[in-house]
């Protein structure tokens, strides 16, 4: 029988994971079945541990359940401690491992896939929940010049400037303060994208050639990217890949098999393209 895994949030129903990991086990011969899970918002824990118990071997965890996922492990990797927030959860019967791979998914499509260099940039990371704190530190690691956390509550992206600024140049603030500010590398880890709506982002943000990532994905483009191709930015990127490479961090963290993810970034592409043709 194969084995099982899932990825789990609320919504759920836009998740491509099942589609990649799917694709994954048949590419690296691994026999597993891999599927989605919607959890009651007030049911996460219950949910993860009925899972665990009828034989699943871990789990992708979404929003908004990434901080609830750190409180429930029994055991955390170096990343998703810094981090405090958990998108990986592996079973075994005596715990429950949570590591975070959104930072390294992130970078890894950003430096690697997109050939944007974060050495020296003026970065902008809108957001500070665990999204945002699952990326702070992968970011920081490539040496931007600043890294910005923007959050509608200053105190939530002021927490995180405290607790990261000993690793980079970090400051924070809502997104009034970002007035007059220009940024190379623009970010949206908010869930503002699955909603339909938009930050209230002020104008002239972004710098010259900059870049606007959207964290989230779907069919239709982003409020966020729209909003940033009005105002005149032209490398665009939503979040297919870096939820190609975090996914490609987590099979290897299950099955000691690292999958290459460039032709599965193509078919997703690929599928956004011709739904959107329909």
């Amino acid at each position: 029988m194969a084995d099982s895994y899932a990825v789990i949030g609320n919504p759920i129903a836009h998740s491509k994971s099942p589609l990649i990991h799917t694709e994954f086990s048949r590419q690296t011969g691994q026999d597993i079945f891999y599927e989605a899970i919607l959890a009651p918002l007030d049911a996460f824990a219950v949910t993860v541990a009925t899972f665990r118990q009828h034989g699943g071997k871990g789990m992708n965890v979404t929003i908004p359940f990434k901080q609830e996922a750190c409180k429930i492990s029994s055991r955390l990797t170096e990343r998703a401690q810094i981090a405090q927030a958990v998108n990986t959860l592996a079973f075994t019967a005596e715990e429950i491992l949570g590591d975070n791979t959104d930072g390294a998914g992130l970078v890894r499509d950003i430096v690697v896939n997109l050939e944007f260099s974060l050495t020296v940039k003026r970065v902008l990371l809108m957001g500070a929940g665990g999204a945002a704190r699952g990326v702070v530190l992968p970011l920081l690691e490539h040496k931007p010049r600043i890294l910005t956390i923007a959050n509608r509550t200053r105190q939530k992206a002021y927490e995180l400037e405290q607790q990261f600024s000993c690793y980079g140049n970090v400051l924070s603030g809502d997104y009034a303060d970002l007035r007059g500010e220009k940024f190379d590398l623009v970010i949206n880890a908010t869930s503002a994208s699955l909603t339909g709506s938009l930050p209230s982002l002020p104008l002239g943000i972004f710098a010259n050639g900059s870049l606007a990532y959207d964290m989230m994905y779907g069919i239709e483009r982003s409020p966020f990217l729209d909003f940033a191709r009005e105002h005149g930015v032209t490398r665009l990127a939503d979040g297919i890949g870096m939820l190609v490479e975090q996914a490609a961090e987590s099979f290897f963290l299950w099955r000691g098999v690292r999958p290459k993810t460039d032709s599965v970034i193509g078919m997703l592409e690929s599928y956004a393209l011709k739904s959107k043709r329909v």
